[in-house]
């Protein structure tokens, strides 16, 4: 239906005009929705990569990847961890001061002389991971799945209380 006074050439040229006014609408309704909701952190895949010395200093590493790679004397301070993957990864010497290491996974990783000191790694899966000589003053190992020889090993050191949870390491440890 044409609207009165108006022929069928100057109704398809209205038409196209409010179609194009639309889809014009439409995009930039789209980009600025894409541009709004852009998360905060992407998750980055360092798999079997070379970082020695590193420094992630207080970044937010939530979900990234790290499986096998060498992190040896890498510095993880004070950064948002969760979720993380460590497999098999080497963190010789590593720095992770409080740092938030909760629900990551940290079986086969080696964390022999790491800084551990007032991590959180509540719910970590570290079955067959290394922690000899790691310093682990103030750090919650609350629900974390190691193999019993390791846990003796880390209570052997235990001291201190996580200023983040409020947990004594001893306890976390179930040490006795």
């Amino acid at each position: 239906m044409i609207p009165e006074g108006l022929n069928w050439i100057q109704w398809q040229h209205c038409w196209r005009r409010v179609c194009t006014w639309l889809g014009s609408l439409l995009l930039a309704l789209t980009l600025a929705w894409g541009w709004l909701y852009i998360p905060s952190a992407v998750a980055v895949d360092y798999n079997r990569e070379f970082l020695v010395n590193a420094d992630f200093s207080g970044k937010d590493l939530t979900d990234n990847s790290f499986t096998k790679a060498n992190l040896r004397g890498a510095n993880f301070s004070a950064s948002n961890l969760r979720g993380v993957s460590f497999f098999g990864a080497n963190l010789e010497g590593a720095n992770l001061e409080g740092a938030d290491l909760s629900s990551t996974t940290l079986d086969s990783a080696r964390f022999v002389n790491a800084n551990l000191k007032n991590a959180v790694l509540e719910g970590a899966f570290a079955f067959n991971t290394k922690f000899n000589g790691a310093e682990i003053e103030g750090a919650d190992f609350t629900e974390v799945l190691l193999r019993e020889d390791m846990q003796e090993l880390l209570c052997e050191t235990a001291k201190g209380v996580n200023p983040t949870t409020g947990r004594a390491t001893r306890e976390t440890l179930g040490c006795f």
